[in-house]
Formats: structure tokens, sequence, C-alpha cells
């Protein structure tokens, strides 16, 4: 993999980056009479390879948050900061050029192409050829492509996926699916990447799994900040955890504390604390 894949194989360790990686200040969002999100703020701090976890119920204004981070719509008061870069509002593809990717609670897949051809395809933010160079299929646009797809392969066994390297999308099962689109996220060299519901319809095994290669990743040097319903598997993984409730913050902590947290308990009242992971 390219000099550039620092997550998987850094070849030199760069100084410490004492700036804060992600920070989220006063974010609020509201559609026309509707409040999503009040006023949360949220930071990861400045130590790399963290598991930051955002939990709540059903309603509670997760998803929303996670696209204005990501600049899928724009808050409509706050500021998003990236390694102290105020990113608030730029646009989705600006935004991960950044570092900072976004994966999705449905894969996209084209059911036709390879596990390869999908994240050589994911790969195409580090792509040095230009337009017509590619249409016109020259040299260095083909040396480009080999690279992409040598990338690719590397990232695929840098997340146990290679024996699947050649296998069409369409024949995959859901839990390979799901590995499948971070593993794409992968491909675009995040330095934080954000999960949204990656362990959403596996199996426990599956999740097991999952999870194992999360903490892959973040060992690495990638922040992660995820989205889950899973609660056993967020208790497990996680650094610290914020909980939003009917679009407000309500709590923050580590696992421990948030699993003994008066209001964590009522916000999810008339579930099972076995069922939740509380």
């Amino acid at each position: 993999m390219s000099a550039s894949m620092n997550p998987v194989s850094p070849s030199v360790t760069p100084p410490p980056d004492k700036r804060v990686i992600l920070e989220a200040s006063g974010l609020s969002k509201r559609f026309g009479g509707l409040l999503a999100n009040d006023d949360v703020s949220l930071s990861l701090g400045t130590e790399t390879g963290k598991v930051t976890s955002v939990i709540g119920p059903n309603g509670a204004g997760k998803s929303t948050f996670f696209k204005m981070l990501a600049g899928f719509c724009t808050p409509t008061t706050g500021k998003v900061r990236l390694f102290g870069e105020d990113i608030t509002g730029l646009n989705p593809h600006k935004i991960s050029a950044r570092g900072l990717v976004r994966t999705f609670q449905e894969t996209t897949i084209f059911p036709e192409l390879t596990a390869l051809e999908h994240v050589a395809l994911a790969r195409q933010l580090s792509r040095s050829a230009n337009d017509f160079q590619v249409f016109a299929n020259t040299l260095s646009a083909r040396r480009d492509e080999d690279r992409m797809r040598a990338d690719a392969l590397e990232i695929l066994r840098f997340l146990d996926l290679d024996g699947v390297a050649s296998s069409v999308a369409k024949t995959l099962p859901h839990g390979y699916l799901r590995l499948l689109g971070i593993a794409m996220g992968m491909a675009a060299s995040p330095k934080v990447l954000l999960l949204d519901e990656p362990y959403a319809g596996l199996n426990p095994d599956e999740t097991d799994r999952a999870v194992e290669l999360t903490r892959k990743i973040a060992a690495s040097g990638v922040s992660i900040l995820l989205v889950e319903h899973d609660m056993k598997a967020v208790m497990k993984i996680s650094d610290h955890i914020h909980v939003l409730y009917f679009g407000k913050k309500i709590a923050e902590g580590t696992p421990e504390e948030i699993r003994n947290n008066e209001q964590v308990i009522e916000a999810y009242l008339g579930k099972e604390d076995e069922d939740i992971g509380l």
C-alpha cells in the first residue's frame, strides 16, 4: 500500500498531533418546527486510535448528528472542527478528503462487481491521473489503476477479507457486506472514521468479528466515532460514550460510568437491562 495509507502500514512514526481531532460545538439542527439536535457538543480529544460511541433510543438525533459532522446536512447553529479547521457546511467529498470519512447503515453495492473492485473504486480519492488521462487510458492512468487495486487488496488483507476479494458482491452474505462497507471507508485513508450502525443485522459471531476488526482499525491509529444500537458491542469496544435523548446530550463518560448513570437508565426505561447492556 502506498505511504499515504498510514493507518495500515506506517513506515515512519510522525510527531504527535496535539490538536483536537474532532470537535463539535453547540450543534443544533432544526427542520421546520422539529428540533432534531439541540446544542450538542462532543470532542474526540487529541489522542488518536480511540473508539467513541454515540448512543440513544430511536429518534434521539444520532443520525442527524452524524450527517452534520460529515457534511450531509448543515447545522442550524454550531461548528464542526477537524484538527482545528472549521469544516462546518463543507461538502462531504471535501470533508472526506480532509480525513473524516463516514460509512452508512446500508452498504451501497454494485451486484456484479467483486469486493476488490468495490474497494478499488472507493480508493478514487487517491487518484493522481486526471479525467482526460483516465478517458484516454494513458500509461499514467493504467499505473494509477494498478496502484489503487494493490492498495485495495492490502486493505482487504488488513481486514481479513482477502479471501473474498474476487467474490462478486451479490454472492456475499450480509455480514461480509457490512465489513465491505468498512473496507470501502478505509479506502479513503481516514484519520477519523464515522461508523453508522456497523453491526446492524449481524449474528453474535459476526458481531464479535466486526468488533475485533474495529479494534484493529483503531489500533492502527484511526480515531473511530460509532453510532450503534447493539449496546453489548458498544460497552465492549468503547473508550468513551456520549448519550443523546430527544436531540440533547444527557450524559457522557466511560462504559462503566454510562452503565450506572441514572439519566441513561431512565432514558432506556421500557427495555430490559440485559437487552441494552446496562
